[in-house]
């Protein structure tokens, strides 16, 4: 039947990076560890992104995924907001990627349509839907349950996303 693929699935912002690690066997998966990355809201910039770069590569180190998984950005009102949450997502995509993972890409809606079936919903459905999925799953923020179902959506699409990156390649 083969191996369990572990996924990391990163949730991208400036003050918390939710993560959430996950294995997938077949049509199973299984709940492995979530958190979150802060960084000190009172520290310049640059130094928040070394915080969330430093806090990831930790979690990668200690859980050694084989596939990362993150939120695409959307775009706010807040041309400024949304400038630093790119610029977190970049460390969100940087991390993984420096450490030989393919980092795949899925749009919010996405991830609400592989976890509650529609691509819009609430949180508490999100968070909800996760525990139905994986009833030993254990998230202490927001940021760490919709890590885990971004990983949940990677584990859905996997098979498509590498088949894209294969004729991409060749």
């Amino acid at each position: 039947m083969g191996e369990a693929i572990r996924i990391i699935g990163i949730d991208p912002g400036l003050r918390r990076t939710g993560w959430g690690i996950i294995e997938s066997l077949g049509n199973s998966l299984r709940f492995v560890a979530s958190g979150t990355v802060r960084s000190d809201d009172k520290a310049s910039l640059a130094t928040r992104l070394c915080q969330l770069h430093d806090g990831l590569a930790e979690v990668l180190h200690q859980a050694m995924p084989h596939e990362a998984a993150v939120e695409q950005t959307f775009v706010n009102k807040d041309a400024t907001a949304t400038l630093k949450l790119g610029q977190a997502r970049g460390i969100a995509m940087l991390v993984p990627a420096r450490a030989g993972l393919v980092v795949a890409e899925y749009a919010p809606n996405a991830v609400k349509k592989a976890v509650i079936g529609v691509g819009h919903g609430e949180k508490k459905q999100i968070h909800m839907m996760v525990k139905v999925l994986m009833p030993k799953a254990v998230f202490e923020t927001d940021d760490a349950a919709d890590a885990l179902a971004i990983a949940i959506c990677h584990a859905h699409h996997r098979q498509s996303v590498a088949y894209r990156m294969a004729a991409l390649a060749g």
